[in-house]
């Protein structure tokens, strides 16, 4: 199996979180550039992660112009087009962290210049590749499920909001835990229901806990003045076939129900949520019956992969597309989609109406 020669751009928390030892442990990728704008930190992922004889940068464009074929795009949310773009019209594949964009603008010049350039785009959904999704997403495809009208996307925590990088900052991230944890949930319901087709958005935003001085936060005391995103938002999404999903995200909410990159789904045949491990509901001989799959034995091995990890799986699908030509699994023409949503929610909340699709 061939080497690929690849560069990152952002080097701070989900590329030393999640990609970069993911990369590493593929073993079929060359990290041979990094680039951020603390030089420190790039210095530090090429010693860790790099070639010896990586290269250093602090401006994306004179990485873009080395002898790589990828580009990892893991900074904040307001650079994942500028930089996606400049990478793909420069001929390279991309691997953008999530969400596809700050906005439904910046995600379709990403589209559109993947196809005018023929280049890969995926943005890194990871959740999609759990055991428990995997497992659901081949019920749904195989019509367990009957039609699926309603669902649910959860990202709820009670008193967890991130405390570092920019996360609290609305210019660089374009919102707070919608943007950040909601837009994960969305997805895997999106992807579930295969419907990328939206009617109608109506949104609420919240800033209520922000300012409070006893946070009980599970990441350290957060400063108000900083805090300038919403701590929680909700929405309820109209599909053009009539089907219904209701999303609700926080990173502080006074409650014990709390999950995260979930969703529950309700379709006609049976229904399945993730609340308790993965389970299904129906009827079966006219009796109502749960079931829950044993996702530790063997699991459901159809993506290729040297491990069950889902970040794991994700650098193996993106190797495999640019390698061998497989399909990618997180296509930008439903990461967009997410987008366009998310801004709605965000717009119907400002100006207290509902969002309404071509």
């Amino acid at each position: 199996m061939r080497k690929v020669k690849v560069g990152i751009v952002g080097c701070g928390g989900i590329a030393n979180g999640k990609h970069l030892p993911a990369i590493q442990k593929n073993g079929n990728f060359e990290i041979v550039a990094f680039c951020d704008i603390i030089k420190e930190r790039a210095e530090e992922a090429k010693q860790k992660y790099g070639t010896p004889d990586a290269r250093v940068y602090t401006d994306y464009n004179e990485l873009v112009k080395e002898d790589i074929e990828a580009v990892y795009v893991l900074t904040p949310n307001k650079s994942h087009s500028i930089i996606s773009v400049a990478a793909m019209k420069a001929g390279k594949h991309v691997m953008c962290e999530k969400p596809m964009a700050k906005s439904y603008a910046d995600a379709k010049l990403m589209l559109d210049t993947a196809k005018e350039t023929g280049k890969l785009l995926t943005i890194g959904y990871q959740n999609r590749y759990r055991q428990d999704s995997k497992y659901l997403k081949r019920a749904c495809e195989n019509g367990d499920m009957g039609e699926i009208y309603y669902a649910k996307a959860h990202a709820i925590r009670r008193r967890a909001v991130p405390t570092w990088g920019v996360f609290l900052n609305e210019e660089e991230q374009g919102g707070g835990p919608l943007i950040d944890i909601g837009t994960h949930a969305l997805d895997l319901t999106l992807w579930m229901m295969d419907n990328y087709e939206p009617e109608s958005v109506t949104g609420s935003v919240y800033r209520k806990l922000a300012d409070q001085t006893e946070q009980g936060n599970a990441f350290g005391e957060w400063d108000p003045k900083e805090f300038t995103v919403e701590d929680s938002a909700f929405g309820f999404i109209k599909m053009k076939n009539g089907a219904t999903i209701h999303l609700e995200s926080s990173w502080a909410l006074n409650s014990l129900e709390v999950d995260e990159a979930k969703t529950s789904l309700c379709g006609t045949k049976a229904g399945a949520d993730m609340k308790d491990g993965l389970r299904i509901n129906r009827v079966q001989y006219n009796k109502q019956i749960v079931e829950k799959p044993d996702l530790k034995s063997g699991g459901v091995a159809f993506y290729s992969g040297k491990s069950e990890e889902a970040q794991d799986i994700e650098q193996q699908i993106f190797y495999d597309a640019i390698v061998n030509g497989k399909d990618l699994v997180v296509k930008p023409e439903q990461a967009i989609v997410v987008t366009r949503i998310l801004e709605a929610i965000y717009e119907s909340a400002r100006t207290g109406k509902t969002v309404y699709f071509d």
